[in-house]
């Protein structure tokens, strides 16, 4: 089986800030001036305020009051509440200026640029070792460089975890039992033709719309990590639970360019430390509740855990998919977010 890719290119204008202590926009800018500049900058995260996502952000926020002594104010949205529930609005949005922070799976960016959807590819990583041992070791690196063509600063990687597939209709245990399921997909060629090629109808909408349409029965199911089914509540209207573990999904915390550039070099150093840090508070948090998450969605969903052999169907069928995305993906994004 081939693994797969990405790559392309978005310039983004950007907004240029002036003064110390007023508000544009993502929030101030102490546009590289002297210590004592004050922030008050705003951030959004796509899911609710009972995710980790959200705790992550709160912690960043905390962090960055904490190491800034009060001067940096951080205001975080859930529900991409700052752009109508549209989180490829949203990224626009932190390209733009128009806020300074956000939490976004690279997912949403491969709307823009296709090469981001590399480190989602199916079955790429079949554990979380190995998709930090691939991070680590030049796929970070080769975000920050595709975050920068787009005029937003990435400060590492939170993480949402690896997806899984959910519906109302019966288990899933081979490509068959995909054909023909109404399912909502993450908005992304790549999720769009992955359920194509095993003869699901996929469809995208916004994540604020999943839970009512699930519940009205518009659509069968969904895909997402546990954290993000759990947190919002989808076991209540969903029956099975197919755990295969088939994308790794990591979050991306981008903050505007021009915003980053133009703080001081201290305040830049408070900045890149406090994400770090909440990004290393959230994934730990992510990780250490699965367990605890998915004993409760058990209570109340059919789970069912596929074996080696029954993944090994589903790599087979999406080899097409392989195939076509090596061109939308260039060697060096590739061979960056490849198993080490």
């Amino acid at each position: 089986m081939k693994k797969t890719t990405l790559v392309a290119g978005l310039a983004a204008s950007a907004l240029l800030f002036a003064g110390c202590s007023g508000q544009a926009g993502g929030g101030d800018t102490g546009g590289g001036a002297a210590d004592g500049a004050t922030y008050d900058w705003d951030m959004t995260i796509t899911v609710s305020e009972t995710s980790t996502w959200y705790a992550g952000a709160e912690k960043f926020g905390e962090l960055l009051d904490e190491k800034s002594d009060g001067r940096m104010k951080l205001s975080v949205f859930a529900n991409e509440q700052l752009s109508g529930g549209d989180p490829a609005a949203g990224v626009e949005m932190l390209a733009n200026g128009d806020k300074a922070f956000s939490y976004n799976s690279p997912i949403i960016y491969s709307g823009i640029d296709p090469r981001f959807s590399a480190i989602t590819a199916p079955f790429l990583y079949e554990d979380y070792a190995e998709a930090d041992a691939a991070i680590a070791d030049g796929g970070a690196a080769a975000y920050e460089q595709l975050t920068d063509d787009m005029g937003i600063k990435m400060l590492g990687f939170g993480e949402s975890g690896f997806r899984q597939v959910t519906n109302s209709k019966h288990e899933i245990l081979a490509p068959a039992d995909i054909k023909g399921l109404k399912l909502r997909v993450a908005g992304s060629e790549l999720f769009l033709n992955i359920y194509k090629e095993l003869g699901a109808d996929p469809v995208t909408m916004n994540f604020s719309e999943v839970f009512t349409s699930l519940q009205n029965g518009t659509i069968d199911g969904q895909e997402n990590p546990f954290d993000v089914i759990y947190s919002n509540g989808l076991m209540e209207v969903q029956e099975y639970l197919t755990v295969w573990n088939y994308v790794y999904d990591p979050l991306i915390l981008g903050m505007n360019k021009d915003i980053f550039e133009g703080l001081s070099d201290e305040d830049k150093k408070i900045v890149e430390e406090a994400a770090a840090e909440a990004n290393e508070y959230q994934i730990k948090l992510s990780r250490d509740k699965e367990a605890e998450q998915l004993a409760e969605m058990e209570k109340e969903m059919k789970v069912t855990t596929l074996n080696s052999d029954q993944l090994a169907t589903f790599r087979e069928a999406l080899q097409p998919v392989y195939d076509a995305y090596e061109s939308k993906w260039t060697p060096e994004v590739a061979e960056a977010v490849q198993p080490k």
